[in-house]
Order: C-alpha cells, then sequence, then structure tokens
C-alpha cells in the first residue's frame, strides 16, 4: 500500500460455529494453481482465481490494477481500511466483506456481506470465513490492545483445492493453531502490532499448513522466521510486498 501508517495503526452469512474449534478440513493436498497471490504493499493484495479478481484491504493508489469482484477487509486501522481506494478499486456489482465495525466507517451500503468471527459466506465459486484476529497482551497503553478480539477478521478462502488462509492483524491465537488442511498461509510479523518472526513461525509449525507466506512483515527480520521453521516441511514463501523499501 503506498506509504503506510502503521496506527492509524499498523452470498449472505451463516450462524456462527463455536470458536476456537476452528475450521476442521479435509487432508492437506499440495497448493494448486487455484487462487494466484498478487503482492502489492504491507497488508494489500489480491488473488486472481480465473475471471475472478478478489482484493484484500486495498489502499493507497492502486491504479492499473485489475478491478475487484470480491474485496475482504480486516479491520479498522488506516494500513487495511481506505474508503477512497476501495471504491476506486471494486467493480459496481462487487461484493464487500468486512466485519460489523468496518462497515461502520464506511458509507451505508458500502459492505455487501457483515461478517462476524467463525461466519462462513459462499461468494461463486469460493467460501470464505473469517477467522479471529487479535492481540493478546500488546497495545498502546496498559489496558488497551491493538486489536481486540471480535473487531477484525482474517479470512480462510476454500476453492478447488486451495484453503488459503490470510490472519490479519494478530498474535498466535488458539484460532490460528488450531486450522487443519491450510494449503497456503499468509502470516504477519511485525512489532508492536502482531508478533515477531518467532512467535509467528510457533504458530505455523502449530497448524502445519503446506506452504506460509510472510506478510504485512514491515521491519521484521525473515531469516529468523525462516530458520525457526527449518526441519518442519512447510515451504516458506516469498513474496515482495515493500517493492519501494521497507
Amino acid at each position: 500500500m503506498l506509504p503506510v501508517l502503521l496506527l492509524l495503526a499498523c452470498g449472505t452469512p451463516t450462524a456462527p460455529s463455536p470458536p476456537p474449534t476452528a475450521v476442521s478440513a479435509p487432508a492437506k493436498t499440495e497448493p494448486s494453481a487455484d487462487l494466484e497471490l498478487h503482492p502489492i504493499e504491507h497488508g494489500t493484495l489480491y488473488f486472481t482465481h480465473g475471471d475472478t479478481v478478489l482484493w484484500l484491504d486495498p489502499v493507497g493508489s492502486l491504479e492499473g490494477h485489475p478491478k475487484a469482484d470480491v474485496v475482504l477487509i480486516t479491520d479498522i486501522h488506516g494500513d487495511h481500511l481506505d474508503a477512497d481506494a476501495l471504491s476506486a478499486i471494486r467493480k459496481a456489482d462487487a461484493t464487500v466483506v468486512a466485519p460489523q465495525p468496518v462497515a461502520a466507517q464506511l458509507p451505508e451500503g458500502a459492505v455487501t456481506t457483515v461478517l462476524a468471527n467463525d461466519a462462513t459466506t459462499t461468494i461463486g465459486a469460493l467460501s470464505i470465513t473469517a477467522t479471529p484476529m487479535y492481540n493478546h497482551t500488546r497495545g498502546p497503553e496498559p489496558g488497551k490492545l491493538f486489536h481486540d478480539k471480535g473487531r477484525g477478521n482474517g479470512y480462510l478462502i476454500e476453492v478447488g483445492a486451495e484453503r488459503v488462509y490470510i490472519a490479519g492483524d494478530t498474535a498466535c491465537t488458539d484460532e490460528m493453531r488450531a486450522l487443519t488442511g491450510v494449503t497456503h498461509a499468509l502470516v504477519p510479523m511485525n512489532l508492536p502490532y502482531t508478533m515477531p518472526p518467532e512467535e509467528a513461525a510457533d504458530c505455523v509449525r502449530s497448524f502445519k499448513p503446506v506452504k506460509v507466506t510472510p506478510y504485512h512483515h514491515r521491519g521484521s527480520d525473515l531469516d529468523v522466521f525462516r530458520a525457526a521453521l527449518e526441519g518442519s516441511d512447510v515451504v516458506v514463501g516469498t513474496a515482495e510486498f515493500y517493492p519501494n523499501g521497507e
């Protein structure tokens, strides 16, 4: 996303299922080409699935990039929620999925599907489940957290052989550890807002995705993350989320 201010920060839904029993899945498969990742910057990216374009947290000037059929927004912070970018990148009939606190900060009707933690919606061939994302202890001051449980969403996207998990701004949560069958995980690691590389790697070892790609990692040492996952059989991917430098 072009210059980012960290901390400004950093289909119909079905009934929610109980928290950390997490989202169960069939046995893992090798990653397929069902969802192709296109990193933009920091927490902004999009996937393509055939002719479908799915954006996550469009922020900044996105001129020249394909318009969105589906948009997922994770949180209210300025490096994830940008009303102007959303308006510019979405198609007129795009489905926009977000938690209620995000919908409350956008014009009425901008969010077409409000999704709470653990709820699922289906959009064409895509099944999208909102996952909890939150801090345990880290916050701007004692008694406050950067990300409160229930306010924001990570997302689990299922299509074809793919089961892609985008963690959002989060520490290593019990819900993340309980995930199964993930083919590709995108996990954040930047202090003080999410978690350090060591904590991220420990969490990844718990749910054992086939592949993990660091994102939202401004200022973090990714070599520490890679070293901590040696011998885990998890493939550590790379994607250019800071084309203009961190």
